[in-house]
């Protein structure tokens, strides 16, 4: 019952079964005409043999009396001419002029049945409590029963359904009105909760996505202003500025000054995309022990060690993560800084299906409760004197490290509390 066909299909069973027992029910209890029929054969029969054609009229009237009283039928006799001789129970109505014998549908009190006898007379029989509905008739009924029935059986999953649905579009329309935080009941495990589920997680992730982006816009713009205010004050300088030496000094500052904000920009378009792709476009064998090497021999004081692992993902994207992780060591830290690959397994076993890339240095690290805040986006550790970078570099590397299936944390230890782990799936 958790597919939505499956739940279609067994409700039109159960209705067609309900019908089944219903018109057996009604077959069963509903009197039936060929028993009635071999009935009033033999009432006839038995009847003629009592009904003398030489009797006067008050003994046919005892006779059907007598026969009234004892099988509760309602009776009739006429004569040839259709003209009444006696008559026992509620009154009948003679047989038509052209009628052969059987079953009588016009009069009023419901079916009779009409019998010749041998001598030409004629007896009208009718059972008390049948039924007074046409035959016709009650086939119609029998299928508007069987209409109420399918009605019946098929309005609570109909319903339920189309209730579900309704709610899945309100949730839609406000999605569509800037409702952000619109979300919608999943009930079930069939198609539709499927699709309500499916809709709770586009709406989040929308929501996630909208967010993000509207904290680094806010700051970003707070970022930029400083570089800017730096490069507006130098060129102001530069235009009254004789002394050839100072005119370079300034020249080199804007120039920093420039690359500065060319890498923050960089850097929020990286992350921009990192968010808004949900998959990587690229992926080829990456070394990492070989990565990080040639990543380290850019800086001083900067060491390698570890086995080679490969990994498969996107080169480009894993080396800005080393670089990302060496130039924060290098700039919150305190040389040296020491670079570690190796595999791991779940449990921490040595060859398992994990690449672990650990980058560490002397500096004292951070607080606990900022460990996990220093991943956010321009998060500034407290007490922290930061007067270079833009706060994105740790950022981009959890986000690149989740881009292919990994995870980036603080490790830091007793031995070397300023450390950061950045585990990656192995290359099958």
């Amino acid at each position: 019952m958790h597919r939505l066909y499956k739940q279609f299909y067994l409700t039109i069973i159960a209705s067609l079964m309900l019908v089944v027992l219903f018109g057996g029910m009604m077959w069963r209890f509903a009197p039936g005409d060929a028993p009635t029929h071999e009935g009033f054969e033999l009432a006839g029969e038995l009847v003629a043999q009592l009904l003398p054609p030489a009797a006067d009229h008050a003994e046919h009237q005892r006779i059907l009396d007598r026969i009234h009283d004892g099988l509760k039928m309602d009776l009739a006799l006429f004569d040839q001419g259709l003209h009444p001789i006696a008559a026992a129970g509620r009154p009948l109505a003679p047989p038509g002029p052209h009628e052969t014998g059987g079953w009588v549908y016009r009069h009023g009190g419901g079916p009779a049945w009409s019998f010749r006898l041998p001598d030409g007379r004629w007896l009208v029989a009718r059972v008390r409590g049948r039924s007074p509905w046409h035959p016709v008739l009650r086939l119609i009924g029998f299928l508007g029963a069987i209409a109420v029935a399918v009605a019946i059986c098929a309005y609570p999953l109909v319903r339920r359904l189309t209730r579900r649905l309704e709610r899945l579009q309100t949730g839609v329309e406000q999605l569509g009105a800037g409702d952000l935080s619109a979300r919608v009941q999943v009930e079930g495990k069939d198609e539709v909760a499927m699709l309500a589920a499916s809709f709770n997680r586009a709406a989040a992730r929308i929501e996630d996505l909208v967010g993000s982006h509207k904290l680094l816009l806010a700051n970003a713009s707070h970022e930029l202003r400083t570089p800017l205010s730096r490069v507006r004050m130098g060129v102001e300088l530069l235009k009254d500025e004789a002394d050839s030496h100072l005119h370079t000094q300034r020249k080199a500052a804007l120039e920093r000054d420039i690359a500065e904000l060319d890498a923050l920009i960089g850097e929020i378009l990286l992350s921009s995309r990192l968010d808004a792709v949900g998959a990587l476009g690229r992926r080829e064998d990456v070394d990492l022990l070989a990565l990080a090497a040639e990543e380290a021999a850019r800086y001083e004081d900067c060491t390698v060690s570890g086995a080679p692992v490969s990994v498969c993902g996107d080169s480009a994207l894993l080396r800005r993560m080393v670089r990302n992780l060496i130039e924060n060591a290098q700039r919150h830290g305190t040389p040296p800084v020491y670079i570690e690959v190796c595999p791991e397994g779940a449990n921490g076993s040595p060859n398992g299906n994990h690449a672990t890339l650990t980058v560490s240095d002397c500096g004292p690290g951070v607080a606990p409760g900022d460990r996990e805040r220093v991943f956010m986006p321009f998060y500034r550790v407290t007490g922290s004197d930061r007067t270079t970078g833009a706060g994105l570099g740790l950022t981009l590397v959890r986000q690149i490290a989740r881009q292919h299936g990994g995870e980036a944390e603080w490790a830091g230890t007793a031995k070397r509390p300023s450390t950061i782990r950045v585990v990656l799936p192995r290359k099958a």
